[in-house]
């Protein structure tokens, strides 16, 4: 059968190298699809649970966010474990699921259980999910900056208050639209707030609480619709515009009245812009500095996503204030270049010396080069699998491969060829006709394939183990085993 399909190729060279071409072009066209990474991406399955309690600590967080989420979690479908970290006024959960689960079937999962427990939180808590990104997601860092001449249209110097403002009011906006990107983090710098600072003997003297002062300001703080009045076949919308929009209007709000008399917010407490308070900070060489970190939606292609994020920077930098811009700090795609560079290089001179060392052994330039003509072909053809499969390129899949086990088929049955032509022509006395080539091919070939293959197939057999790896050791020794039987096939 194997020498049958042998011959049917050599009489039929002309649609087998239309086949061999038309491969070699979906492989190239692949190629442009392929996605493109440092290292396998090894992340579980997980889904996390971020749940912010201003003023807890770390033991309240524990007893009373931390410990019913993960009682709401238990029994989850797919779920394997669950881990939390408590903290100054925060509560983080992660809940892990098993390997081929789907991570939205699990964030679906996660957040009806959080619907259920909402009753059992202290009020004014709400969990939230983390972003759909994996351990690896962190594509991209940005530093916002200004000259130290620079300034702002009050004649001020930029303050870090005002840096965080343009990052979280202009810059992380416009970089959370991009496709690909799941969470724009910031760090750093100060938000900006309006603070209310009640005086306690001015409240006593009024007769007056905190309570009243908070319930006055958020009474105050809503624009209200009134509906509308027709006139003339037309309706004039009616609207209570009453939204505090500076300082003044907190002064201004008031809270009851005094023998007759209107008790405002000032005659209480001072009213001052302030800073959020803040448990971390970013510094640059000793300075303050405000950091932005962008994260990859999982499944993207990290440097096409790191390329489009860059593209989109300098954009935004055209339009921010003078002596004001978001210099990169961290790049992703300058990583996968140089590891992806580091793979082309290996495979380019892997491929040479081994088109060399056939043509130092089978002493016949032809041969050698109709030999090595298997490399790109095994190449785009594995190119081709891994992106039917979801495996990306890096420096474990890529770099495992081996020219000569990939070669070593074709050496058999060219050298093969090339003795018997030899022995032919030494019997006859003269160069053989092409009928007879083609037929002494075929001859040879039939002769060799079968230990050929099965040597390739051995080959083949000690990468399958590899397969029975599960966790953390299966994604990361996966990707490898894949392609390189799938080259050796």
């Amino acid at each position: 059968m194997l020498e049958r399909l042998v011959r049917a190729a050599i009489a039929h060279r002309l649609l087998v190298l239309v086949l061999a071409l038309g491969l070699g072009a979906l492989g190239v066209w692949n190629y442009s699809k392929l996605p493109i990474d440092a290292v396998p991406d090894i992340t579980n399955v997980q889904v996390q649970i971020n749940t912010e309690a201003p003023g807890y600590s770390p033991l309240e967080a524990e007893r009373r966010l931390s410990y019913p989420i993960e009682m709401a979690l238990a029994g989850l479908p797919h779920l394997q474990q669950t881990r939390s970290i408590a903290r100054y006024g925060l509560s983080q959960i992660t809940a892990v699921f098993e390997d081929g689960t789907d991570v939205y079937f699990a964030r679906q999962q996660v957040a009806e259980r959080l619907k259920e427990v909402g009753t059992q939180l202290p009020p004014g808590v709400q969990p939230t999910l983390g972003p759909v990104a994996t351990g690896l997601g962190e594509i991209f860092m940005y530093m916002v900056e200004a000259a130290p001449d620079a300034r702002r249209a009050d004649g001020q110097p930029w303050t870090p208050t005002d840096l965080r403002s343009l990052q979280d009011w202009v810059i992380r906006p416009q970089l959370r639209n991009l496709a690909g990107v799941t969470e724009v983090n910031t760090i750093g710098g100060f938000v900006r707030q309006f603070h209310v600072t009640p005086d306690p003997a001015r409240l006593a003297a009024y007769g007056v609480n905190l309570v009243d002062v908070q319930q006055a300001l958020e009474r105050n703080n809503a624009n209200v619709g009134a509906g509308y009045i027709e006139r003339f076949g037309e309706q004039y919308l009616i609207r209570v515009p009453g939204q505090i929009a500076d300082l003044d209007g907190l002064r201004e709000v008031v809270i009851g009245r005094k023998d007759g008399v209107a008790l405002r917010v000032r005659d209480v407490a001072e009213v001052a812009e302030g800073e959020e308070l803040r448990t971390g900070a970013a510094t640059e060489n000793g300075h303050e500095a405000v950091l932005g970190t962008v994260f990859m939606l999982i499944g993207e292609n990290s440097r096409i996503v790191a390329q489009r994020v860059a593209a989109e920077l300098k954009t935004i930098n055209a339009s921010l204030p003078d002596g004001v811009s978001a210099r990169t700090v961290y790049d992703r795609t300058l990583l996968v270049d140089r590891a992806i560079a580091t793979v082309q290089k290996n495979l380019v001179e892997g491929a040479l010396l081994v088109i060399a060392v056939l043509f130092l052994l089978l002493g016949n330039l032809r041969a050698a080069l109709i030999t090595a003509a298997v490399i790109p072909l095994t190449m785009l053809m594995t190119i081709t699998g891994m992106v039917g499969n979801g495996i990306s390129g890096n420096l474990m899949s890529l770099g495992a491969l081996d020219f000569g086990l990939i070669v070593d088929g074709a050496v058999i049955i060219v050298e093969n060829c090339l003795r018997r032509f030899g022995e032919a022509q030494h019997r006859l006395g003269r160069m053989l006709r092409r009928d007879e080539r083609f037929a002494l091919a075929a001859s040879a070939t039939a002769e060799v394939i079968k230990p050929s293959l099965f040597g390739l197939f051995i080959i083949a057999a000690v990468y399958l183990p590899i397969f029975s790896l599960s966790g953390v050791e299966g994604k990361m020794f996966h990707p490898m085993a894949f392609t390189v039987v799938i080259a050796i096939t």
